[in-house]
């Protein structure tokens, strides 16, 4: 698609990386932001009336599972990058687990190609930590570095030798790059389904201790600490999670964290059906074993979410990561201890985030820093241009409206992953134009019209 000269006006321009909470007009023009601000004027330029909408910089997602090469059933970079756009996302890092695994500079750069074919979305992978993923050796790091990997992780496995943590973080650094870490205790959370709370208990189904989270993630800020290397801990699930990453920042230590909407927005409770927390008399209705919100790793308590959000807040957890998990039918459509783990999360995050937002747990301003910012400051500082809308940086942008009410059909969703719970579910936030590096990734607005 061409790059377009575009013109939005009278638009609430949020961009948290220069502290703009403004009312004005963008002006995007060969790919770039020539202007932001004050009135803007360009003849033949395509407009766009921005009344009641919103724009911010393109949203940049830590953590994609894109599934290619390998699971192309599941998702392709080219579906992948499609369901980004919907979701305001114009840049995305995604993760290791494919088959082969992100582990060489070949793979890599096979991916960079399907990207730059699939359109304007930016992909960026991250490479694994061990070779094949299987936590026995360190992966060629410096290779993968070089061909273009933006972190190292083992995500869906931890890395549970610690020598080899230690190892991985101290090379990193050299690197100048975060490991990102599943932070899992597999002698905790073995055979574990759901979280191992009521829900577990009621459903007869064998539990996964958030102790086998916050065991791990004492550990690699420990060795963060040791080495001075950068420990990103991966979907972090529990209050007392975001306290020990509290604590480590207080310190001095470098590590960052992330959190995913479903953890924000979710408790284990929706594994039975009940979109809300419900106690533990709940009766189990129809849709109880909801494989759909069997995620890795699980949703927590009630009490999670909120605390979550106002570590969140606080700064103390860095970024929103979707951990956008697709999967096919047939994969959650077994008994729970058999389904795979993961939700479908790319077109239906910002909707689900906004709801924080009406209900006062977060500001938008907030929001969308730690959907841009946060996430840029995690990956270094040459994706500080991927989060602004300064004048002379690419035209990375996301219109939503704020107001807008949608009901969440998954058999209209561009990934090929339908798995999330929150089919039919009527979410309050919409994505209505994402544009990446000048070009229209995803339209969805009916009121563009030329410049006369």
């Amino acid at each position: 698609m061409d790059k377009l000269t575009l013109l939005i006006t009278g638009v609430r321009i949020i961009d948290p990386a220069q502290g703009t909470d403004q009312t004005g007009d963008i002006l995007v023009r060969d790919g770039v932001i020539e202007s932001c601000g004050p009135a803007a004027s360009a003849d033949g330029a395509t407009v766009i009336r921005g009344d009641g909408l919103v724009a911010a910089p393109g949203f940049i997602d830590l953590h994609t599972h894109l599934r290619e090469p390998g699971f192309e059933d599941k998702e392709t970079v080219a579906s992948g990058t499609a369901a980004a756009a919907r979701g305001g996302f114009t840049t995305l890092c995604c993760m290791p687990n494919t088959n082969p695994p992100i582990d060489s500079a070949a793979i890599v750069e096979f991916i960079k190609r399907q990207a730059e074919a699939a359109g304007p979305i930016h992909v960026y992978p991250i490479g694994t930590v061990t070779r094949g993923r299987a936590g026995k050796e360190l992966a060629d790091m410096a290779e993968l570095a070089q061909a273009g990997a933006v972190g190292f992780s083992d995500d869906g496995a931890p890395v549970a030798d610690g020598h080899l943590m230690q190892t991985a973080l101290a090379y990193a650094a050299d690197l100048g790059l975060p490991v990102i870490d599943h932070c899992e205790d597999p002698g905790l959370s073995r055979d574990g389904a759901i979280h191992d709370g009521w829900v577990a208990s009621r459903l007869g189904l064998p539990g996964w201790p958030a102790a086998a989270e916050e065991t791990m993630i004492a550990r690699d800020i420990a060795l963060a600490e040791l080495t001075g290397g950068h420990a990103h801990i991966a979907h972090l699930t529990t209050a007392a999670g975001a306290e020990l990453v509290r604590q480590a920042k207080a310190r001095g230590i470098h590590v960052t964290a992330e959190v995913t909407p479903h953890h924000l927005t979710m408790s284990e409770e929706w594994l039975m059906g009940i979109h809300g927390p419900a106690g533990a008399v709940a009766p189990l209705g129809t849709n109880a074993y909801d494989t759909r919100a069997k995620v890795n790793p699980p949703l927590r308590t009630a009490s999670d979410p909120a605390l979550l959000a106002a570590a969140l807040r606080e700064g103390v957890i860095d970024a929103i990561a979707t951990d956008h998990a697709p999967h096919t039918v047939l994969d959650k459509s077994v008994p729970m201890e058999e389904a795979a783990f993961g939700i479908s999360v790319l077109e239906t995050a910002f909707g689900s985030l906004m709801g924080l937002v009406h209900e006062g747990l977060l500001d938008l301003p907030t929001l969308v820093h730690r959907l841009t910012v946060g996430p840029a400051s995690v990956l270094g500082e040459r994706f500080a241009e991927y989060a602004t809308l300064k004048a002379g940086t690419p035209a990375d942008i996301v219109l939503f409206d704020p107001e807008a009410t949608w009901t969440v059909n998954t058999r209209e969703f561009a990934s090929k992953g339908t798995n999330t719970p929150l089919d039919g579910v009527t979410l309050k936030g919409r994505v209505m134009l994402t544009m990446a590096g000048g070009q229209v990734a995803y339209d969805g607005m009916a009121t563009t019209e030329a410049a006369k």
